[in-house]
């Protein structure tokens, strides 16, 4: 890769890390050691590609891609089913907010099957389109669409349909 490629790569990879990172948390539930697993391969998938990437109009989006097709197939390997522990460790930058909140909206999100996961974070985390939600993970919109209502409808009922006590209003 030229120096100035390279430059340009080094720049977008600092000033996604934290996002890719951010969502990569919640696509895994809060486990922080696959999500930086998940960025590093991301990141790596990207350098690759980079001149093609660098000309496409939205690396950014290419990139969130990149990593919601990188969760979905670790997902489905039998192996990504193995946990060490079910208490999730403190986040990096968790001391703002409400710890108690987080960790039951992680636990929440952690109950989820991986695809109503992923149709939440980026629906919701990334505000992204129904039309973009299915782009990233190859599937129609319709499916997006009931994957989205089947998630909301589970959160609810793991949440309960009054979040201002988990919000303390």
């Amino acid at each position: 890769m030229r120096q100035g490629r390279a430059d340009e790569y080094a720049e977008f990879a600092v000033a996604r890390a934290g996002h890719l990172y951010r969502s990569a948390c919640l696509l895994t539930a809060g486990d922080t050691h696959l999500a930086e697993d998940l960025v590093q391969e991301t990141f790596g998938r990207l350098y690759v590609r980079w001149g093609r990437v660098s000309r496409v109009g939205n690396p950014a989006g290419y990139a969130q891609t990149v990593l919601t097709r990188i969760f979905l197939a670790h997902q489905r390997r039998r192996s990504s089913r193995e946990r060490a522990t079910d208490v999730f460790p403190d986040l990096p930058g968790a001391g703002d907010g409400d710890a108690s909140l987080r960790l039951t909206l992680l636990d929440a999100l952690a109950r989820l099957p991986a695809k109503d996961r992923a149709v939440v974070v980026l629906r919701y985390w990334e505000d992204r389109s129904v039309e973009e939600t299915a782009d990233v993970m190859n599937v129609s919109s319709a499916a997006v669409r009931t994957r989205c209502s089947r998630a909301l409808g589970r959160l609810r009922e793991l949440l309960g349909e009054d979040l201002a006590e988990y919000a303390g209003s």
